[in-house]
Parts: C-alpha cells; sequence; structure tokens
C-alpha cells in the first residue's frame, strides 16, 4: 500500500524516487497520480516527503488533480540550460534535472528510476547528470523491492476498480459466447447469415468493439487461439484461422481501464458445438486441480508453494511440469498465477523466480490459471480467474462466470 513506501525506501537504501513519462499507461506514474491527461512528467519523492509533480504548463489544471506538490517546467525554462550547455541538449536536461532535484529536497543519495519513456535518451542523461553532480547516483531496483512490493497490498478502491473491471470483462465474454452460438454451421465450421466464414480476427474485432463500448481498453490485445495455437500458451492465434468445431478454444482476455488503469485477467477454454473425449477427460483434470488448489488457499501463505503443489498434482495425473522437466513444452509449462494490478503481472508472483515475501496478504489481488497444453495433440487448456485476500483473510473470486467447455450451437 502507498503508506508503506516511505519504510521500504529506508529499507532500501532509497534517499527517492524519480518517475518518468506520461500520466497514462505508465503504472508506476498513475500508482502515484492517479492518472491522467499529463502527456510528459516527472515525479521526485524525496524519502518522507510529499512528491513533486513537474509538468508542462499546458497540463498545470491536471496535475493540479493529482493532490501533489506541483510546479511547471516553464519554471525551469529548457532554452537557458541549452544556453548554458552550448546546445549540448544531454548536458541541457542533466542541469535541469539537477535544479528539478534540488527544487524537491533532494541534494544526494541513490535516486531509484521508474517509468516509461525512451531508454536511450534517459540513459544518456542520467549517466551525465552522475558525471557532473556524482552526489546523486541513479539506480533500478532487482526485483522492485519498493513501488511493486508497495502495489502487491491493494486498497479497497483499487479492488472495486479490478472488481469493475472483472465486471465489464466477464460481460464481454458472455457476448462473445453467445454470439458463436447464434452462428450457423458449414461442413464443421461457423459461418454467419451471409455463410461468410467466422474467423479469429473477425471474433477479435468484436471482443475489442464490445470492450471500447464499456469504457475498456485491450492495449495487450486478446488470446483468442484455437488447435495447436492454443496449445501454446501465449500464442495469439492467427486471424484467419477459421472456427471448427470440437477444436479447444483458448479465450484469455486481460484488458484495462480507459487511460492504462487496473487490469483484469480471465481465461475459459470452449470447444464449440461438441468436445472430443480426449480434450474433456484433460478438462476435467485441469478443473480438478483448479478446484484443489483453490481449496488450499490461506492468507498470508507464500505464493509459489501452490505452483509445487500444482505440479505435483498435474504429474500425479502423468503430465510432464516444470518442477522435473523444466524444458517442457508440453503438458503443464507455466506458473500458476500472478499478481493483478496496474500491470497485468505483477507481485506476488509464484513462479521460478518468486521470493519467501511474496505472500498472499491481505489487499492481494492475483490469478489462479493452471492449464495443460498438447500441440502436436492440436489442444491445450487453460482455466483462469483473478482472486483476492479480504481484510478478514477470506479468500474470494472477484467475478464469477461459468466453466462451461463447450458452447453450444443452436443452428
Amino acid at each position: 500500500m502507498k503508506n508503506e513506501i516511505d519504510q521500504l525506501m529506508n529499507d532500501a537504501g532509497i534517499d527517492a524516487l524519480l518517475i518518468v513519462g506520461a500520466a497514462q499507461h505508465n503504472p508506476y506514474m498513475v500508482y502515484l497520480t492517479g492518472g491522467g491527461h499529463i502527456t510528459n512528467a516527472d515525479l521526485i519523492k524525496k524519502a518522507g516527503e510529499k512528491a513533486f509533480l513537474f509538468h508542462g504548463p499546458m497540463e498545470r489544471d491536471e496535475a493540479a488533480k493529482t493532490g501533489l506538490n506541483t510546479c511547471s517546467y516553464d519554471q525551469y525554462p529548457f532554452t537557458g540550460y541549452l544556453q548554458k550547455a552550448n546546445n549540448d541538449h544531454v548536458d541541457a536536461y542533466a542541469l535541469r534535472y539537477h535544479d528539478l532535484l534540488i527544487h524537491s529536497g533532494v541534494h544526494g543519495g541513490r535516486i531509484a528510476l521508474y517509468g516509461k519513456t525512451d531508454i536511450g535518451a534517459k540513459f544518456a542523461i542520467f549517466q551525465r547528470l552522475h558525471q557532473l553532480f556524482p552526489q546523486y547516483t541513479i539506480t533500478g531496483l532487482v526485483p522492485d523491492t519498493i513501488l511493486l512490493k508497495a502495489m502487491m497490498r491493494k486498497e479497497p478502491s483499487e479492488i472495486e476498480c479490478i472488481r469493475a473491471m472483472g465486471k465489464i470483462t466477464t460481460k464481454v465474454v458472455g457476448k462473445v459466447a453467445h454470439f458463436l452460438s447464434c452462428q450457423k454451421v458449414r461442413n464443421g465450421f461457423l459461418v454467419d447469415e451471409q455463410e461468410q466464414p467466422v474467423t479469429i480476427g473477425f471474433v477479435k474485432s468484436k471482443i475489442n468493439y464490445w470492450l471500447s463500448e464499456a469504457g475498456a481498453e485491450n492495449p495487450a490485445q486478446t488470446i483468442f487461439a484455437i488447435g495447436r495455437d492454443a496449445g501454446v500458451p501465449h500464442s495469439q492465434g492467427n486471424p484467419d484461422d477459421l472456427l471448427e468445431l470440437g477444436k479447444t478454444i483458448v479465450f484469455d482476455i486481460f484488458p484495462c481501464e480507459s487511460g492504462g488503469g487496473y487490469f483484469y485477467d480471465f481465461t475459459r477454454t470452449w470447444c464449440l458445438g461438441y468436445a472430443p473425449d480426449e480434450v474433456q477427460a484433460l478438462y476435467e483434470q485441469v478443473k480438478r486441480v483448479y478446484n484443489r488448489v483453490v481449496s488450499s488457499l490461506k492468507v498470508n501463505s507464500v505464493f509459489k508453494q501452490y505452483q509445487k503443489m500444482t505440479c505435483e498434482l498435474f504429474e500425479e495425473m502423468g503430465h510432464p511440469t516444470l518442477l522435473n522437466t523444466p524444458s517442457t513444452l508440453q503438458g503443464y509449462v507455466h506458473s500458476l498465477g500472478h499478481g493483478l494490478g496496474l500491470h497485468i503481472h505483477e507481485m506476488p508472483f509464484s513462479g521460478a523466480t518468486a521470493t519467501e515475501d511474496e505472500i498472499l496478504a491481505p489487499g492481494s489481488v492475483f490469478t489462479i490459471e493452471p492449464g495443460l497444453y498438447y500441440p502436436d495433440k492440436g489442444f491445450g487448456i487453460r482455466l483462469e480467474d483473478t482472486y483476492y485476500v479480504a481484510n478478514d483473510g477470506t479468500i474470494e473470486k472477484m467475478v464469477d462466470y461459468p466453466m462451461d467447455l463447450v458452447i453450444p450451437i443452436k443452428k
């Protein structure tokens, strides 16, 4: 939570945070400003003090909405710095950053860098800043023990934003299911009222339209993959592929609030019309593992322990997993889940690089998404829902939605 940031900075030996870039589609800037139409900014937070937001003069009203200390760049005009730097742009920016840091009460120390911007330009500028003013050390944190760790526990308002996105997401999923069920079938493939084949690309265009209509964005697009592509977990699907009855479709949708706010993450696996026996059997195994894991979740437990549990359950069923076959490309090939918020993937993580500190604490929002993948057999299966830990320690699904494998075709 935000009230943990100063302590986390102290624990990490960081004297200030510097977040660069826009206040949209820039998770760390959104986290500390609340977002808004700010196209370029620098946010400097000294440990123990309120942050300063430096912004363009045209966006002064948007900056004021953040409630932070604000300062327009026109108080530090770039033309003046260019004159001082003999028209060297890198030196000019470095000199201005020095003055912005002084304005924020930061006279030296270790400064942790965050944000989204062009990495080449900022690297040159901050390298020069350190050369000119060696009292400043610009650094990054790997793993991030400050902002990502603070974001791991959500405020109630953040949880409600994610839940609202979940309702939008599942409503759109329902529209997709209804659309598919209402199409015609010709020679085992879906066709529309004009007898034209229904393609993956056409379905995705409908998904994007329905999301936009509901006020959501889809910056990372959608996984809607059929057949062999469904057996490769992050294959987005070939837009020209036709929708064939009996083939598995992995439908993984992860939209966010307009402006790059909070995400939701959700997956279902469908077969149109009917499911082959082998697919049905493995689907039931995935669902069984999903239910076993969910029923075992406990507040303040280490998230990665459930990855080990998932691997063991699938191996008991005869499937290869990352636990004993780390390079496998079939069976269970990924981690169980991840945190969710202003990033699609954030702490707590459950995979091999996760730490003992990544726990299911009150305020945590995370996904549970076991799956089985056999691309050479032409199918993949994944089930995913988003959960959160309430303040009383109960663990609840954000939004419910049916887990039916087969989408009946009405025509």
